[in-house]
């Protein structure tokens, strides 16, 4: 291509040092002044570049551009020096909208460029706080648990219930677990629990003034609790629930319409540990059923009917799998349990009966076959001896 040596050297950079005086006066007698680009991964974009020399206004040239094109101008000016073409493509990118997959790639380049002189934090400031590290020395964590308090002390029901989805969902799809630290969490679970306390109780001594805030702190505290076990820190809550035995005592005392939803966070343990996303231990998985167990039942029933898109059969193998986790004696206990209520209850009490088949198999089969085990040991001890 044929340009204008005082337009390239004007521009200083790369060109203004191929073409100075003493270059020129060597070149004077071999006619047109040549210089060779090497390492040019795109043409188009390489004369594109050096055509927005001859701009006045560059900026308006480049509002023709897409972000990805802009992006290569960048690099080219970036790799000749040419500042103000970089200044242009930096204003370009700190005003335009980025799509989803150019934003990785606009950050990528800038981090990758040493634009020396030149600080591309107005544009690196969309997606970063301390854009001289590149890195957001401010807490994430912070952020997460003013979002979480604001969703749980909203005033409109339906714009609460999409804002949990929408913040559940992009919680999930983050892979870091280190964003939301366990204390804050535990902080903010605490904080529910203890509203919820304050007015179960105030309920269950004929104090109903707040009974609607009973439904509301059992279903923020669900929520919480489906967020800690998602992020694998569900444990010590269940431990805490397990010790609510005041709770417990004056479940009977509120009317079951109000307090039913404090037996899904019970049920919500339940399928954890069934499902092995709870690894609480011997006595804690104890401690919940005998807290909670005889509640959980009083409640299925309207839990059942009234709680939308709740799966009762994911709450039933929870709670049979939750049982078969303990000794044989417990389970034994439990489910003897059951089996009568379930008989004078039937669809209000949880149908667990693959639990009592399992408990069942445990207890009989291995009775009957329990006369040949010591010989069957002996003979195994002697073919070891005898080897």
């Amino acid at each position: 291509m044929s340009v204008h040596r005082q337009i390239l050297v004007a521009h200083r950079g790369f060109f203004a040092l191929k073409l100075n005086e003493k270059w020129i006066k060597q070149q004077r007698s071999s006619g047109p002044y040549d210089v060779e680009i090497v390492d040019c991964d795109d043409i188009e974009v390489y004369i594109e570049t050096l055509g927005l020399m001859y701009c006045k206004d560059m900026r308006k040239k480049l509002m023709k551009e897409n972000v990805l094109r802009v992006l290569g101008i960048l690099k080219v000016s970036a790799a000749i020096g040419f500042d103000a073409g970089v200044l242009s493509c930096l204003e370009y990118l700190e005003a335009t909208p980025w799509a989803e997959d150019e934003e990785e790639k606009v950050v990528s380049l800038l981090l990758e460029l040493r634009l020396e002189g030149i600080n591309p934090g107005e544009v690196l400031k969309r997606v970063f706080l301390d854009v001289t590290s590149g890195v957001d020395d401010r807490s994430d964590n912070e952020v997460l648990i003013k979002l979480l308090q604001v969703i749980i002390e909203g005033k409109d029901e339906k714009a609460r219930r999409e804002m949990k989805v929408l913040v559940t969902k992009m919680l999930r799809e983050n892979s870091s677990h280190n964003d939301l630290r366990k204390e804050s969490s535990y902080s903010a679970c605490n904080g529910c629990l203890q509203l919820l306390r304050l007015h179960f109780l105030q309920a269950a001594e004929a104090d109903m003034q707040n009974i609607g805030q009973i439904a509301r702190q059992a279903d923020n505290l669900h929520w919480r609790l489906d967020i800690l076990i998602d992020r694998q820190i569900g444990e010590d809550f269940l431990k805490t629930w397990a010790s609510q035995s005041e709770l417990s005592k004056a479940h009977s005392k509120v009317p079951v319409i109000h307090r039913y939803e404090v037996s899904r966070v019970t049920a919500r343990l339940f399928v954890g540990i069934g499902k092995g996303q709870l690894l609480a231990s011997k006595d804690a998985r104890c401690a919940l059923l005998q807290t909670w167990l005889v509640p959980f039942y009083k409640d299925f029933g309207w839990m059942r009917r009234a709680s939308k898109g709740l799966d009762k059969h994911l709450i039933e193998d929870g709670l049979s799998n939750t049982t078969l986790t303990l000794p044989l004696a417990w389970q034994q206990e439990i489910l003897m349990s059951w089996f009568d209520r379930f008989l004078n209850s039937g669809d209000d009490c949880p149908n667990i009966q693959r639990g009592f088949e399992v408990w069942w198999r445990r207890v009989f089969w291995r009775c009957n076959a329990e006369p040949e085990r010591p010989r069957q040991i002996q003979i195994m001890t002697a073919t070891i001896e005898n080897s």
